[in-house]
């Protein structure tokens, strides 16, 4: 059965919007002063329906899957990094554990295609699809079905968490080839301008993944659908993440979205589903060459940039107190009215 993408409403309701900025404007500080967190807040508000949106804290998932790719050299690490580093996220030593906990995010390690064998496992849910995808240069990375069902198992993941707020990180040695190769076919931008350092290649390993995708777009040049392109050139995780971020966008949920891959993600859950961009509050602009032409392909505007380029949810969880402070200030912050306050407006 092929994928069918969730229900998505747009969050546009005019009388809540002009209620929304209405409490907005009346609250005790100069119109307009709090400046981002102002169409933040109201943003959140459309998004979960209320003039006092008040949020439960994130669940951020991580994805992790290997890609066949990584036997054409597009990655300064070994592919056994993928398995070791979700041995560390199980652990709690990654800097997505330590800012989690500093935040007092919840956090999922999602087995989408890992090629290793973990065994039941506290703290790691297993949702994996086959050991690794293939080789997009030399082969689908999934099949039609492999898609498919890597989509539909992260659109059942999001209604599983109950959270307002889910953040989707990733990790995944060579993952940021499929990823630049999925941003080349979805928005045209020449793949020069999608293909970067990823985990620190040089000049030359950067050459290499330009090469390597060059020769996979023409491979697969009949994949003309999103869901064809996806499966053609895409990743297990990527495919995951996709299908949660729209599962969760179906829900109503508030989207924190991370760097390049996450990004990768959406672009592709983008374009099934249009309306998707509505909840998402992008959390920063990687350092990865390329994730600012997808974020401007999505009319998009990320919140923080601090030069990151770690992936594995790290930018959401830094990007959270900034959305808790948008629906805070919605909510508890005094008017005018109630404080006692003039506003410039009362003036004679």
């Amino acid at each position: 059965m092929p994928f069918e993408s969730p229900s998505i409403t747009p969050i546009r309701d005019d009388a809540l919007s002009r209620r929304l900025q209405q409490r907005i404007d009346l609250k005790t500080k100069p119109r307009g002063s709090l400046g981002r967190l102002e169409s933040l807040a109201h943003q959140i508000g459309l998004i979960r329906r209320t003039v006092s949106p008040r949020l439960s804290p994130p669940t951020v998932f991580v994805f992790a899957a290997d890609h066949g790719v990584a036997a054409e050299g597009v990655s300064a690490y070994p592919q056994e990094v993928t398995w070791q580093m979700v041995e560390n996220f199980l652990a709690g030593g990654a800097a997505i554990n330590v800012l989690a906990r500093q935040q007092g995010v919840a956090l999922h390690i999602v087995d989408a295609g890992v090629k290793h064998d973990f065994g039941g496992r506290d703290g790691l849910i297993d949702r994996k699809i086959r050991a690794g995808s293939g080789n997009l240069c030399r082969e689908p990375a999934m099949t039609a079905q492999e898609c498919g069902q890597a989509l539909q198992t992260g659109v059942d993941l999001a209604a599983q968490t109950d959270s307002d707020v889910i953040g989707f990180g990733e990790m995944g040695i060579a993952n940021t080839t499929p990823a630049a190769a999925l941003m080349h076919r979805l928005t045209g931008v020449a793949i020069a301008d999608c293909v970067g350092a990823g985990t620190g290649v040089d000049a030359h390993g950067v050459q290499r993944k330009s090469q390597v995708i060059e020769q996979a777009v023409q491979r697969h040049a009949g994949a003309q659908t999103p869901l064809d392109i996806l499966a053609a050139v895409g990743g297990l995780e990527i495919a995951m993440m996709a299908g949660a971020m729209l599962g969760a966008a179906s829900r109503r949920r508030v989207l924190l979205i991370d760097g390049f891959i996450a990004t990768s993600a959406l672009l592709l859950a983008a374009r099934l589903s249009p309306a998707i961009l509505d909840y998402c509050v992008f959390c920063h602009q990687s350092d990865e060459r390329g994730h600012a032409r997808m974020l401007q392909a999505l009319g998009a505007r990320p919140l923080l940039d601090l030069g990151l380029r770690l992936g594995e949810g790290t930018g959401c969880v830094l990007a959270w107190p900034l959305v808790q402070a948008a629906a805070g200030f919605l909510c508890d912050m005094a008017s005018f009215e109630d404080a006692g306050v003039s506003d410039a407006g009362d003036r004679a």
